[in-house]
Order: structure tokens, then C-alpha cells, then sequence
């Protein structure tokens, strides 16, 4: 499964501010490569919460979907704040699984 990690650039403090996730469940991507499919989602997704839509980017990652990673699956589009309440949520698994 690809994750794409949408970023918009904020150009006073020089870095990108985390805006989503988004969560890809299609395999054939239709033709395109994976920045484009992400990058044109994203703004899709998240454009209206940003002056201009050319300040968006993406990182896509490649995720293995497991019993974890449920709440991955059931929504396609994560804001900042569901993405940070999710890692909270699993990173105590993995670290008793790892143990």
C-alpha cells in the first residue's frame, strides 16, 4: 500500500509543515508515476487550506499492510492531527512486539 505524506512549504521558517496523509489502495496508479498520482491528490485534497496550490508536496512511502495498520485502511484521507493520534496509538504495539 503507498502512503503519500503531504507537506506544505512555509517559506518564513524555511521547512514544510505536515498537512495530511493521504492512503493509497489502488494498485494500478492509471499511467502515472507516484508523485504525480500523490502530488495531484493532494492538492485535490488539501488545497483549500492553502493560498496557492503549488506550495504542496508529497513524500510517497511504501507501507505493508498488517493487523496494525487498520485504521490506515478504512480511511483514504488523514488530517495532521488523526495521523498524530494514530502513531501514538501504535507505536506502544510495535514496541511490545518487537520486544
Amino acid at each position: 500500500m503507498k502512503v503519500y505524506v503531504v507537506f506544505h512549504k512555509d517559506y518564513a521558517h524555511k521547512k514544510g509543515e505536515l498537512m495530511g496523509v493521504l492512503v493509497e489502495r489502488r494498485k494500478d496508479i492509471r499511467g502515472k508515476t507516484q508523485w504525480d498520482s500523490g502530488l495531484r491528490w493532494a492538492r485535490l485534497a488539501f488545497g483549500h487550506l492553502v493560498k496557492d496550490k503549488k506550495d504542496i508536496f508529497v513524500f510517497p512511502k511504501e507501507v505493508k499492510v498488517s493487523d496494525d495498520s487498520r485504521l490506515l485502511v478504512a480511511k483514504g484521507i488523514l488530517t495532521r492531527e488523526e495521523f498524530s493520534e494514530m502513531v501514538k496509538l501504535m507505536n506502544p504495539e510495535m514496541k511490545s512486539k518487537r520486544k
